[in-house]
């Protein structure tokens, strides 16, 4: 395993060690962090995909249906 420094401010310091130990420690609260961002990314990765196929076999969205989607989901 390797290591890696991070320079935190005393903002993130501080909800750092507040999450601790619900992930059993600084690192482990790192990892997951990193896991879950990255997750993240692959979801938004795949939607993006998904909304060009979409837009290219249907057509672009009109500004009401995003405004609706974007209402509907909180966005």
């Amino acid at each position: 395993m390797s290591t890696t420094t991070v320079r935190l401010d005393r903002d993130d310091d501080a909800l750092l060690d507040s999450l601790a130990p619900e992930f059993g420690g600084r690192s482990s609260a790192i990892r997951h962090a990193i896991r879950t961002l990255a997750a993240d990314r692959q979801r938004h990765d795949a939607l993006l995909e998904w909304l060009d196929t979409w837009g290219a076999d249907s057509g672009p969205l009109e500004e009401d249906e995003i405004a609706a989607m974007t209402e509907r989901y909180g966005l």
